[in-house]
């Protein structure tokens, strides 16, 4: 991945106080040159394109898919960090099998009833749904099967991630007058708070985009008057930008430089997580907007050993309790309960525990040091991690 000049000789940690509009803006304002990605059909607003059919005849040759994993790696490091491919479901009527599916389990949740959160917007028009590869697999096999045997989707995957990658769905729908998410950067870093974001090495802020790819298939046409996603290009580029994007000015040069790709149903497009991007507004009178959002992730985000945090803890909370009484500091007390507890609120599941009054739900760690901070008993701590483990079950 490139690095601005200005930012070559990097502090350990990356400050708010380092972001700097006129770097941001001389870095977003590179064009894009067709000659250095030639399997492209074309630059629209600075967005490759690709053609799924094009793609699928190189991968076929001698050395294809290398070839043309090279060449979408680059797009989305050194271009502009987003691509979109046109046909990439050829077949639309397995996306229309999907499509069904998922209105019916937004039906059906809707009947459940409950409030539905969103990342980055505010609930409205919008419908979400959570975990919809689980729930694809479990209401319609065949389709989950059909659909995920797509070729494009696991080229760009295997691309960006090697093998082994993990995929997560989540489907939005956006109705008429749904307003659009605010401009950010994605899963990890982009879903913490700027003082959680500015503990981390800054070399972690360049490793965190290559741990995930994002993309979206489109399950109807998305004219712009639908407000397909907003892109900046070349943003992900920034390396400051997991603090930047939350940063008043950053957001109105966004809103001033974006652009916004049509696209028909069955074509896809993929970015970099660290790209700013957001969902736009649909101003359209009769669009329903309706994209299945791929989170795909690195297979090396995990630990070699399989801990059963969950019993460590309910293990070693009455000696907590009592080094605390003994004067221990919180600092101390906090090394102990980091190398016990889980210290990241994800996975979950996101039905059951939905953020509140933040981007992430507590972590398991969180609400320990909580419970150990105010002195609540053994028992009433179990009381706790029952109910963080059940909001983890699907």
């Amino acid at each position: 991945m490139s690095v601005p000049p200005v930012l070559t000789h990097r502090p350990a940690r990356l400050r708010t106080a380092d972001c700097r509009l006129d770097d941001f803006a001389t870095l977003v304002e590179r064009a894009t040159d067709p000659e250095q990605f030639p399997l492209a059909a074309e630059v629209v607003d600075r967005v490759l394109v690709y053609d799924a059919a094009r793609l699928r005849a190189e991968v076929a040759g001698p050395d294809g898919e290398d070839t043309v994993a090279a060449e979408l790696v680059r797009a989305l490091t050194d271009g502009p960090g987003v691509v979109a491919i046109r046909g990439a479901f050829p077949d639309t009527s397995v996306v229309d099998r999907a499509t069904a599916a998922f209105d019916a389990m937004i039906a059906d949740e809707r009947a459940v009833g409950g409030a539905k959160g969103d990342h980055f917007a505010k609930a409205g028009a919008n419908d979400r749904v959570w975990n919809a590869l689980e729930k694809l697999a479990v209401r319609d096999p065949g389709t989950f099967v059909d659909y995920y045997a797509n070729d494009v989707v696991a080229l760009v995957a295997r691309a960006w991630l090697g093998p082994g990658y993990q995929v997560t769905s989540q489907v939005n729908v956006v109705r008429p007058g749904g307003q659009a998410q605010d401009p950010h950067r994605d899963y990890h870093l982009g879903f913490l708070e700027n003082t959680v974001v500015e503990g981390y090495p800054a070399h972690v802020h360049l490793l965190s985009p290559v741990l995930t790819l994002q993309g979206a298939v489109a399950h109807s046409d998305m004219p712009v008057e639908s407000g397909p996603t907003m892109y900046l290009p070349y943003s992900h580029q920034y390396v400051p930008g997991y603090l930047a994007w939350r940063l008043p000015e950053f957001r109105d040069h966004f809103a001033s430089h974006h652009v916004q790709l049509a696209l028909a149903k069955g074509d896809a497009a993929f970015f970099n997580p660290a790209l700013f991007h957001g969902a736009g507004t649909n101003v359209s009178a009769d669009i329903q907007r309706v994209a299945n959002l791929l989170q795909v992730s690195s297979p090396f985000g995990r630990a070699m050993e399989a801990v059963d945090r969950d019993r460590v803890l309910r293990a070693i909370y009455p000696v907590l309790l009592e080094r605390r009484a003994a004067g221990w500091s919180a600092d101390a007390l906090g090394h102990a309960l980091a190398a016990a507890a889980e210290g990241y609120p994800f996975p979950t599941n996101l039905d059951l525990d939905q953020p509140v009054g933040g981007m992430t739900p507590a972590s398991q760690a969180e609400l320990a040091a909580e419970a150990l901070a105010t002195g609540v008993s053994p028992g009433d701590l179990d009381a706790v991690l029952d109910g963080y483990a059940a909001r983890r079950t699907t």
